[in-house]
């Protein structure tokens, strides 16, 4: 994904989650990860109230994780399916051992 370094240019990542589950501090300590890991190539990372068990990330409309399907995410995960479409190849340090 190309970008010139503004925040409109660069992707969106949203998480989705469940507030009846109380799912908040899992959704913004993963966005913490997120952010620190990927600080110059995401534009945003939003917190998206949702119901119904809900915990899904998503990178620009397309689902990366669902809870539903996946269970809960461990953030390397995550990050490792992040990188792999927006930056390949970029080592994730001790993430990937």
């Amino acid at each position: 994904m190309e970008t010139d370094g503004s925040a409109g240019t660069r992707p969106r990542v949203e998480i989705e989650y469940c507030t009846r589950c109380r799912w908040l501090p899992r959704a913004a300590w993963l966005a913490q990860e997120l952010l620190t890991t990927f600080e110059a190539d995401l534009g945003a990372v939003a917190l998206v109230p949702g119901t119904g068990g809900v915990f899904t990330v998503r990178l620009g409309g397309e689902v990366i994780w669902d809870r539903g399907e996946q269970g809960f995410p461990e953030p390397s995960a995550v990050k490792r399916a992040l990188r792999d479409r927006i930056a390949p190849g970029r080592p994730l340090g001790h993430v990937e051992h």
